[in-house]
């Protein structure tokens, strides 16, 4: 038996006219309230400002795209930044300013005394089994 495979599933349906259902709805809704501007104002010239700006956001949603995405993705992923909780991981702090022969003798101490040590096939077992169980703590939960 054969089945048919849908294509173009990305692709939203033209529903009125060149429309698509979202785009209808936008330009419907932004001229709706562009109406109930003009009743309640009761002047053209009073209410073409508003009803221009109405417009221009309606006509916004329904046609522009950033990055191939609709723009109320866009707003709705600026609102959920900015009140969201942020992690601040690691903030760099400016270093202190050192006279150059000190810089020079302290690395140079530093150096002389520094060994290497020997891991043993044991230790280095234990640090690849803690590394990989930290990384399975937190690859599946959110960080606060």
């Amino acid at each position: 038996m054969r089945f048919q495979v849908p294509q173009f599933i990305e692709v939203e349906d033209k529903i009125f006219g060149p429309l698509t259902l979202k785009q209808f709805i936008y330009l419907a809704g932004g001229g709706g309230l562009s109406f109930l501007v003009y009743v309640f104002l009761n002047s053209v010239f009073l209410s073409a400002v508003p009803i221009i700006i109405i417009m221009g956001i309606s006509a916004g949603l329904a046609f522009y795209k950033v990055n191939n995405r609709p723009v109320l993705d866009m707003i709705e992923s600026a609102f959920k930044y900015y009140v969201g909780g942020k992690l601040f991981i690691w903030k760099k702090a400016e270093p202190k300013a050192q006279a150059p022969a000190d810089v020079a003798l302290k690395d140079a101490k530093s150096y002389a005394s520094m060994t290497v040590p020997k891991i043993s096939d044991s230790k280095l077992k234990d640090l690849t089994w803690s590394l990989d169980i930290k990384e399975s703590l937190y690859s599946n939960k959110k960080q606060k």
